[in-house]
């Protein structure tokens, strides 16, 4: 039987604002709220919340056998948090249907996992993402996706040792080869993380090519969608269509019924006999056909599928190599504030804005002119930034005492806590003290 694993991510970039060099040492906020307002909340209206609602009503017209599957960046969370709480009461419904999985990612959706010192920070931040998720919705996730849907076989090794059963990547032409995406692969170094490679054609139909009059297949019925899948070989056994959720909404615009299309499809499917599963189900009933080896870092980025439009540049691979030069002292920290900062200013889009690629898509830079701009501003900001961590725990510090440090620091927040709790005890002892005796 053919099973589609349909998968949608939900990030959202935090906006820096304009920071000039004079600001370094004066200024430590580095966001413009009013567009991340307007932004979030945009997409909200026209993406996040009837796209939600679509899905829960696919479910349910389904009897449950609609499945799908959802990643979050812990960023965008924050921001729906903070500007969309509905979305996270969608969500919520959704997890509440038993039909929905979330997916573990980076908390930052940034490049930890490029980084040659990023390991502890990699795994600290997909730690705290899985706690998020776990504490919104009721779920530990077993399958994870990197940030851009980036791997190669060390991430794959790291991930397995992370305890996670499956992972979601690109089911990029110069990896495959003649492979098909439409199986179940292992990774190379650890067959026990099982890989899901996705069909961009499929998905790219959908989130980038629906609404275009010039496209050949214009107009997408669900009904030549589901029979595309139908009619692929019949050893075809998984197809892996990932998309970011404000694709429908956003890429695609409502008036183009693209959630109509969405709608038809799990009925269309039924009647060709395909399923929807999630990725942990297709793990427990699909067996690995054989490893996939990745070398080199691939994503679901550009033509390339690479890591070219974060890391292409001298300007790119400088601001990176100085963001991650400071990752284990911010960990070591403690310091809310700047765990804070850190998060917002690894996340990828950053780095993005400095590319100088030539894309078949503009892309839109916000508030920059240029590729230098951006690096400009960015650097100006991390400047600032270090300049912070550096006060927090010096450069001389050597590794022995920043260890002590963070040692003095638990201890410290354990002595805290004990007496919290001691305080608290007195105060429900006094309270009952002072009760009248019936």
């Amino acid at each position: 039987m053919k099973t589609i694993c349909l998968y949608f991510e939900i990030h959202q970039l935090i906006h820096l604002k304009r920071y000039r060099f004079f600001d370094i040492g004066t200024d430590h906020y580095y966001y413009d709220d009013y567009a991340n307002e307007t932004s979030i909340t945009g997409i909200a209206e026209n993406s996040y919340i009837p796209a939600l609602r679509t899905l829960i009503d696919m479910v349910r017209e389904s009897q449950g056998a609609f499945k799908v599957a959802l990643s979050l960046s812990g960023v965008g969370l924050e921001q729906l948090e903070r500007y969309a709480p509905q979305v996270i009461d969608l969500l919520q419904e959704l997890a509440g249907t038993g039909c929905c999985e979330f997916i573990a990612a980076p908390y930052s959706h940034g490049l930890s996992s490029l980084a040659p010192n990023g390991e502890a920070c990699f795994r600290e931040e997909t730690k705290r993402l899985v706690e998020k998720v776990n504490q919104l919705f009721g779920q530990r996730p077993k399958v994870f996706c990197n940030s851009n849907m980036i791997y190669d076989d060390e991430i794959g090794s790291l991930v397995a040792d992370m305890g996670f059963k499956g992972i979601l990547t690109e089911g990029a032409s110069h990896i495959l080869g003649w492979k098909s995406p439409h199986y179940l692969y292992h990774c190379v170094l650890n067959p026990s993380l099982k890989v899901f490679t996705r069909d961009y054609k499929l998905s790219d139909d959908i989130s980038l090519r629906f609404s275009n009059p010039s496209w050949e297949s214009y107009p997408l019925m669900a009904d030549t969608y589901a029979d595309w899948i139908a009619s692929s070989p019949e050893e075809d056994g998984v197809f892996s269509i990932c998309m970011e959720l404000c694709a429908l909404g956003i890429y695609q615009p409502l008036s183009s019924h693209v959630l109509d299309f969405l709608r038809s499809l799990p009925e269309q499917c039924r009647q060709r006999g395909i399923g929807f599963a999630t990725p942990s189900e297709v793990i427990r009933t699909h067996k690995s056909v054989s490893a996939v080896e990745v070398p080199y870092p691939m994503s679901w980025n550009d033509e390339e599928r690479d890591i070219s439009c974060w890391l292409g540049n001298v300007m790119q691979r400088e601001a990176f190599e100085k963001l991650y030069s400071i990752g284990e002292r911010v960990l070591l920290s403690g310091d809310r504030h700047l765990r804070q900062d850190w998060d917002y200013l690894q996340a990828s889009n950053n780095l993005r804005f400095m590319t100088t690629k030539n894309n078949a898509v503009s892309m839109d830079r916000g508030i920059y002119e240029s590729p230098y701009d951006a690096f400009t501003n960015y650097m100006n900001i991390l400047g600032d930034f270090m300049q912070r961590v550096n006060w927090a725990l010096p450069q001389d510090m050597e590794l022995e005492e920043l260890n002590a440090f963070q040692t003095t620091i638990r201890n410290q927040d354990k002595k805290i806590q004990s007496l919290e709790k001691q305080v608290a005890r007195l105060k429900s002892a006094q309270v009952t003290k002072k009760e009248p005796r019936k």
